[in-house]
């Protein structure tokens, strides 16, 4: 079957027929049926394909929290670290200095204090950009 079939339950008018020789196009409740069972079959395989990748990303996902007042370091994309937070070069580190964190802003973004330095940058960032900080007992930042 056709994925235009599948989707829209006729076949695509076209001037090439889609017919082999000898066939006949026949119109009946055997061909609405069988119809019916092709769509149920591929929505079956889309199902199971769905959630074959949702499990293969969950097995990846991390549900973090941080509360108030905790250090933080941001990851940083490769291009804005070039100006921005002052490091060049594909051998940059991929996180940058440690931040503290000022509120939570709705259920997946923090605000971060940054200094006088990234007045340019947003200070807010989404969870995934950040990384606790393990923190040393004789050293702060």
């Amino acid at each position: 079957m056709e994925l235009f079939e599948a989707l829209y339950g006729k076949r695509c008018r076209s001037s090439i027929g889609w017919f082999k020789v000898g066939e006949s196009t026949v119109v009946g409740p055997d061909v609405v049926f069988e119809g019916m069972e092709k769509v149920r079959l591929i929505r079956e395989s889309l199902k199971i394909a769905q959630s074959s990748q949702n499990s293969y990303e969950d097995m990846r996902r991390r549900e973090l929290e941080f509360e108030v007042n905790d250090w933080v370091y941001l990851k940083v994309l490769p291009m804005k670290r070039v100006e921005r937070f002052g490091n060049k070069g594909k051998l940059s580190p991929q996180y940058v200095d440690p931040y503290i964190i000022l509120s939570r802003v709705g259920r997946v973004a923090y605000e971060l204090e940054l200094p006088s330095g990234l007045s340019a940058v947003h200070p807010i960032f989404h969870v995934s950009t950040l990384k606790k900080r393990i923190s040393d007992s004789f050293r702060e930042p």
